[in-house]
Protein backbone atom coordinates (compact mmCIF):
# COMPACT_ATOMS: atom_id res chain seq x y z
CA UNK A 1 0.00 0.00 0.00
CA UNK A 2 1.26 3.49 -0.83
CA UNK A 3 0.16 7.31 1.02
CA UNK A 4 -0.19 9.40 -1.49
CA UNK A 5 0.02 13.46 -0.24
CA UNK A 6 -0.32 15.89 -2.40
CA UNK A 7 -0.30 19.86 -2.20
CA UNK A 8 -2.20 21.80 -5.25
CA UNK A 9 -3.58 25.25 -5.85
CA UNK A 10 -7.17 25.19 -4.86
CA UNK A 11 -8.35 25.87 -7.93
CA UNK A 12 -7.76 22.37 -8.84
CA UNK A 13 -9.21 20.00 -6.12
CA UNK A 14 -12.57 19.46 -8.11
CA UNK A 15 -10.24 18.43 -11.32
CA UNK A 16 -8.38 16.20 -9.38
CA UNK A 17 -11.49 14.88 -7.67
CA UNK A 18 -12.92 13.71 -10.54
CA UNK A 19 -10.37 12.35 -12.32
CA UNK A 20 -9.34 10.19 -9.35
CA UNK A 21 -13.03 9.37 -8.89
CA UNK A 22 -13.08 8.41 -12.70
CA UNK A 23 -10.41 5.50 -11.73
CA UNK A 24 -11.63 4.12 -8.83
CA UNK A 25 -10.59 5.73 -5.73
CA UNK A 26 -12.87 5.50 -3.34
CA UNK A 27 -11.51 7.72 -0.75
CA UNK A 28 -9.41 11.03 0.14
CA UNK A 29 -8.91 13.49 2.80
CA UNK A 30 -8.93 17.14 2.01
CA UNK A 31 -7.00 19.77 4.30
CA UNK A 32 -6.59 23.71 3.59
CA UNK A 33 -3.17 24.65 4.45
CA UNK A 34 -1.30 27.65 4.13
CA UNK A 35 2.36 27.08 3.17
CA UNK A 36 5.00 28.42 0.84
CA UNK A 37 7.98 26.78 -0.68
CA UNK A 38 10.89 28.27 -3.84
CA UNK A 39 8.47 31.67 -4.27
CA UNK A 40 8.31 32.42 -0.48
CA UNK A 41 4.96 33.93 -0.68
CA UNK A 42 3.48 36.70 -2.83
CA UNK A 43 3.56 40.61 -2.28
CA UNK A 44 -0.02 42.02 -2.53
CA UNK A 45 -1.07 45.79 -2.58
CA UNK A 46 -4.03 46.88 -0.60
CA UNK A 47 -5.35 50.42 -0.94
CA UNK A 48 -2.23 51.99 -2.20
CA UNK A 49 0.57 50.05 0.35
CA UNK A 50 2.36 47.16 -0.35
CA UNK A 51 2.65 43.85 1.78
CA UNK A 52 3.92 40.64 2.01
CA UNK A 53 1.94 37.53 2.35
CA UNK A 54 4.51 35.04 3.42
CA UNK A 55 1.91 31.86 3.38
CA UNK A 56 -0.12 30.90 0.30
CA UNK A 57 -2.83 29.20 0.84
CA UNK A 58 -3.00 25.52 -0.82
CA UNK A 59 -4.92 22.46 -0.45
CA UNK A 60 -3.79 19.08 0.68
CA UNK A 61 -5.06 15.87 -0.71
CA UNK A 62 -4.07 12.76 1.14
CA UNK A 63 -4.71 9.23 -1.06
CA UNK A 64 -4.44 5.77 0.12
CA UNK A 65 -3.97 2.93 -2.89
CA UNK A 66 -2.57 -0.26 -3.51
CA UNK A 67 0.75 -0.27 -4.63
CA UNK A 68 0.31 -1.32 -8.37
CA UNK A 69 -2.36 1.33 -8.33
CA UNK A 70 -0.04 4.37 -7.23
CA UNK A 71 1.91 5.47 -10.46
CA UNK A 72 -1.99 5.75 -12.40
CA UNK A 73 -2.91 8.35 -9.65
CA UNK A 74 0.30 10.20 -9.68
CA UNK A 75 0.12 10.47 -13.03
CA UNK A 76 -3.38 11.60 -12.59
CA UNK A 77 -2.37 14.46 -10.02
CA UNK A 78 0.42 15.70 -12.27
CA UNK A 79 -1.60 16.21 -15.16
CA UNK A 80 -4.51 17.74 -13.20
CA UNK A 81 -2.62 19.87 -11.41
CA UNK A 82 -0.41 21.21 -13.07
CA UNK A 83 -0.62 24.96 -14.80
CA UNK A 84 3.26 25.33 -15.74
CA UNK A 85 3.64 28.43 -13.14
CA UNK A 86 5.54 28.72 -9.88
CA UNK A 87 3.86 27.34 -6.97
CA UNK A 88 1.64 23.93 -8.96
CA UNK A 89 2.55 21.95 -5.58
CA UNK A 90 4.25 18.77 -4.78
CA UNK A 91 3.47 15.24 -4.22
CA UNK A 92 4.86 13.05 -1.41
CA UNK A 93 4.79 9.14 -1.92
CA UNK A 94 5.27 6.89 1.20
CA UNK A 95 5.23 2.82 1.65
CA UNK A 96 2.21 2.14 4.41
CA UNK A 97 3.01 -0.95 6.60
CA UNK A 98 -0.57 -1.58 7.73
CA UNK A 99 -4.17 -0.04 7.50
CA UNK A 100 -7.47 -0.89 9.86
CA UNK A 101 -10.62 -0.28 9.67
CA UNK A 102 -12.51 0.71 12.65
CA UNK A 103 -15.50 -0.20 12.08
CA UNK A 104 -15.44 -4.21 10.82
CA UNK A 105 -11.41 -4.70 11.95
CA UNK A 106 -10.57 -5.37 8.22
CA UNK A 107 -6.73 -4.78 7.67
CA UNK A 108 -4.75 -4.15 4.49
CA UNK A 109 -6.15 -3.85 1.41
CA UNK A 110 -9.53 -4.47 2.62
CA UNK A 111 -9.59 -2.12 4.94
CA UNK A 112 -8.80 0.97 2.39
Amino acid sequence: MKKIEAVIKPFKLDEVKDALNSIGVTGMTISEVKGFGRQRGHKEIYRGAEYQVDFVPKIKIGVVVNGDMSSQVIDIIKDKAKTGKIGDGKIFISSLEEAIRIRTGETGADAI
